[in-house]
């Protein structure tokens, strides 16, 4: 067991006028009633949505496998597409892209259809069938989205890779999802800077059996070799002549891969059926968004929440997104809240690094932007701190009176939100929630026994839902991994504590946790003491070894802006860290450091931190931001 030595009592509200019009209610009511009746509950929301043929059974589970809308055909892109280029969203909009130059452009439902139609055509000119996978290299563009649509449309399996992932990650993706087609972008933005995406695309394809790569040329226009295709071309000389290609429900959509602390990189498969079902439920439920409103997921098309909540579940439900390509800070850290004030966002989907970001520019840079619209700010990617949630709450939500800060909880593998807070529930900062409909959570211990409330253990879900993978692309022995490190359970790696209120907190990975001395600590305990101080911006702990402890806590610590490094102020952050939790939590070593090692989608690699101080390989890094 780990043990729980921050305990956070205080909650935050939503105003009540928030509360009323959420469109979840009641939590309770509706998490029991998903579990009694998983049918009825999950088969009601899918009646909702376009079938070419009806399924026979909602779910077939046979441990540790499981089937949803068993029977049914369709096309998520028959629902993300048709069902509101064909009726009264045909000319809302659906898509509002911002260059990090502050160029825009503005798709309807009726004209994304085309676009993608178009492609969808082109893309089945060379040869792309239901069934084939095509791997995508693209920059959070129109062009990006509407590939992923169009390989969707036609059957086809996309798979995308973060658009700065270097040359063998992306080779490794195509080879291991045995792509023949590749999509990709000769160049990104960022931070005012053009970014070569051209030069590792081919290198990494070199040598490979390809039929074609289609290039978004943005760049300077370079010759194209006779496997290459123009983007731009093949969409002007396409006709929007496909209609969705209907699949199985279980019909795979996509494989995106997330890496492991070892081996190679895992390629999740998600489906078109269920995974459609459970996305949109929660866009509605959990994060609150209603038919008239603007939504941003400030995350990028390389990761799942781009996949679920820029791409598949806003058009599924018929929403306007936002979406912007470039640094969030970049070319001032205000550019986020003016795109908030300037189309009016609702609400807003980011990571706790980038509230951290924000709280270390200072709320001066938040401060000139009406944010009045915006009613929900739902954070997710790693545990949110208490301390970076208390400031979104202050400058974000206007102290909780226009709108409402939650944390949230899921991973690659579970496709949507897992554990959060929605509307109605109060927030408890340092907890990511409670188990949502569809969700039963529990912390146990290596057994699968039950740990005590408000001790710490390792966090399972004992039942599948239908935005849950179906597999491992090519190797379904690592599917079932998940399923049998704990015996009829879930294993999300995480360690977790569970309080008398049912609340769930995320202490971190499994195998970030501390042992000092006999007691079992997990990083985010001290970590969230250390944010705490005023001086500290970020920070990441580890564990070392200490011959008299078993192991001794190093911290690394990044400084809010203008916050001079010094003895002084390393002793003040270690004696705070003692005042807040006690001297068994204490770092023995703090390293001041410009910037912490993360993944592209801003969560923190603590085993690199860990692996260059002990001189040991750290695992897979293709995933990681440098």
């Amino acid at each position: 067991m780990i043990e729980q030595i921050a305990t956070h009592q205080e909650f935050l509200v939503a105003p009540e006028w928030l509360k009323a019009q959420a469109t979840l209610q009641d939590l309770a009511g509706a998490h029991a009633r998903s579990l009694a009746d998983p049918d009825g509950f999950w088969g009601e929301w899918a009646q909702r949505l376009a079938w070419f043929t009806p399924w026979e059974k909602v779910l077939e589970w046979n441990y540790p496998d499981h089937r949803w809308f068993v029977g049914g055909r369709t096309n998520i892109t028959l629902n993300a597409l048709d069902r509101h280029a064909d009726g009264a969203n045909r000319n809302k909009l659906a898509l509002i892209w911002i260059g990090e130059d502050g160029s825009e452009r503005k798709l309807t439902y009726y004209e994304l259809r085309q676009t993608v139609s178009r492609l969808a055509s082109g893309l089945r000119s060379l040869g792309v069938t239901c069934g084939d996978r095509v791997v995508l290299y693209l920059p959070l563009t129109v062009e990006g989205v509407a590939s992923m649509l169009a390989c969707a449309r036609l059957g086809a399996i996309h798979s995308v890779v973060y658009a700065g992932m270097g040359v063998g990650a992306l080779r490794d993706r195509i080879v291991d999802a045995g792509a023949h087609v590749v999509i990709a972008g000769d160049v990104g933005f960022r931070r005012g800077k053009v970014v070569d995406l051209r030069s590792i695309v081919e290198q990494a394809i070199e040598g490979l059996p390809l039929r074609h790569v289609l290039w978004l040329q943005r760049g300077p226009q370079r010759p194209l070799r006779p496997h290459d295709v123009d983007f731009a071309t093949l969409l002007a000389q396409s006709k929007p002549d496909v209609d969705p290609v209907p699949v199985d429900a279980e019909h795979p959509l996509y494989i995106l891969y997330t890496s492991g602390s070892t081996g190679k990189p895992k390629g999740v498969v998600h489906v078109h059926g269920g995974y459609m079902v459970g996305t949109s439920y929660h866009l509605r439920h959990t994060y609150d968004v209603k038919d008239n409103d603007v939504f941003w997921a400030t995350s990028d098309i390389g990761w799942v929440v781009g996949h679920s909540y820029i791409v598949y579940a806003p058009l599924v439900e018929g929403i306007t997104s936002v979406l912007r390509e470039g640094a969030p800070d970049w070319p001032d850290p205000g550019i986020f809240w003016k795109c908030v004030e300037q189309y009016g966002v609702n609400v807003l989907f980011t990571a706790p690094t980038a509230v951290r970001m924000f709280m270390k520019y200072g709320a001066r840079f938040v401060e000139p932007y009406d944010l009045r619209t915006l009613r929900l700010v739902a954070v997710a990617g790693e545990p949110l701190n208490p301390e970076a949630m208390r400031w979104a709450h202050k400058h974000l939500t206007g102290e909780g009176q226009h709108g409402f800060i939650a944390d949230n909880w899921w991973q690659t593998e579970l496709g949507g939100p897992t554990i959060a807070t929605p509307i109605v529930a109060a927030a408890r900062p340092g907890a990511a929630g409670l188990p949502l409909p569809g969700v039963e959570a529990a912390v146990v211990d290596e057994n699968g026994a039950a740990v005590p409330r408000g001790k710490g253990g390792l966090l399972v879900l004992k039942r599948p839902f239908p935005h849950m993978m179906r597999t491992i692309w090519g190797s379904h022995s690592r599917y079932e991994q998940y399923w049998n490190e704990i015996p009829h359970c879930y294993a999300a790696g995480d360690v977790a504590s569970w309080d008398e209120q049912g609340y769930i907190s995320v202490l971190g990975r499994s195998d970030d946790v501390l042992n000092v001395a006999g007691h079992r600590i997990g990083t985010a305990d001290v970590e969230s003491a250390l944010i705490t101080h005023p001086s500290v911006a970020e920070s990441a702990v580890i564990g070392v070894p200490d011959p008299l402890k078993g192991e001794a806590i190093k911290a690394f610590v990044v400084l809010r802006i203008g916050v001079e490094a010094s003895d002084a102020q390393r002793s003040s952050i270690v004696e705070h860290v003692r005042h807040e939790l006690g001297p068994i939590a204490t770092p023995s070593q703090v390293t001041f450091t410009e910037k912490l090692p993360k993944t592209r989608s801003g969560k923190i690699v603590r085993r690199l931190l860990k692996a260059q101080e002990l001189g040991q390989n750290p695992g897979d890094l293709s995933t990681l931001e440098e």
